[in-house]
């Protein structure tokens, strides 16, 4: 579980993340938490890894708010929806997509339909010291690429940011790209750190994750045009069995403060 009081990353963000503080309050009114309780309230959720960032700022700020603490298990979307088909025992899922929610609600496993909450975007990632072309765009990076060097992306068959991923490479008229020139992660994390440790020469990763300042050290960063890819609608949804607590969290997750700090950390508003 990402821990905000031992990581400088999060420290850092404290000061821009105040404002939400003031719209916690509307959600203490679900009997979320008692004064008189002596253990605080753990809620177990699954989420996507292009939230890492974001919601160890949310969970941390609600923690102090209401003394809840949101204890969230990170993965592709797909391995996380199939953990959650197998027992997988969390309250709430915050896919990457709306796919992976459809076929919980499908198998009868969610209590609704479920709510968009943000609207994903992707980043064209070298490391740092690297001479590709960025700027150019991602035509101009892959085509500079030589024979031997890797191009990052998460699993398409896990991962909706590697479905978007692939998209894009063909609108840029490059892709797909050759398979012993692909090195897939198991999640968008994995393939973010293939390039900042220069075990890929270049990949595609989600903007939130690019713009983490722990992240952003080691790599240059281009966003690239939504145009390029279908929208990457995410979309959360509460399990069956969820508690007042879950539905609570789930709501401040939706509520004006928080969308803010969605889009500060690289999302869009969902649509």
């Amino acid at each position: 579980m990402h821990d905000k009081h031992k990581d400088p990353v999060c420290q850092s963000r404290r000061a821009s993340l105040g404002v939400v503080g003031l719209c916690v309050g509307v959600c203490l009114g679900a009997g979320v938490f008692s004064s008189h309780a002596q253990v605080p309230v753990r809620l177990p959720i699954a989420a996507a890894s292009n939230l890492k960032f974001v919601l160890a700022d949310l969970a941390s700020l609600y923690r102090q708010q209401t003394g809840v603490q949101v204890e969230v298990n990170l993965g592709a979307s797909g391995n996380l929806a199939r953990q959650i088909l197998q027992g997988l025992p969390v309250q709430q899922f915050i896919s990457a997509d709306e796919a992976w929610v459809a076929e919980l609600v499908k198998a009868g496993r969610t209590l609704d339909a479920g709510q968009r909450y943000a609207t994903g975007r992707l980043a064209l990632i070298v490391p740092k010291n690297s001479a590709l072309p960025l700027a150019q765009g991602l035509a101009a990076v892959v085509r500079a690429m030589k024979p031997g060097d890797k191009f990052a992306l998460a699993n398409p068959a896990l991962a909706p940011y590697g479905v978007a991923a692939e998209e894009a490479l063909r609108q840029a008229g490059v892709g797909p790209l050759p398979v012993r020139q692909k090195v897939l992660g198991d999640h968008i994390g994995q393939a973010t750190q293939f390039v900042a440790t220069g075990a890929a020469q270049s990949g595609i990763t989600a903007l939130a994750l690019a713009s983490a300042p722990d992240i952003a050290r080691s790599l240059q960063v281009l966003p690239l045009p939504a145009e390029l890819h279908a929208p990457l609608h995410q979309r959360m949804v509460l399990l069956q069995g969820a508690s007042p607590a879950a539905l609570a969290w789930h709501r401040f997750l939706l509520s004006p403060a928080a969308q803010a700090v969605f889009v500060q950390q690289g999302y869009a508003l969902p649509q």
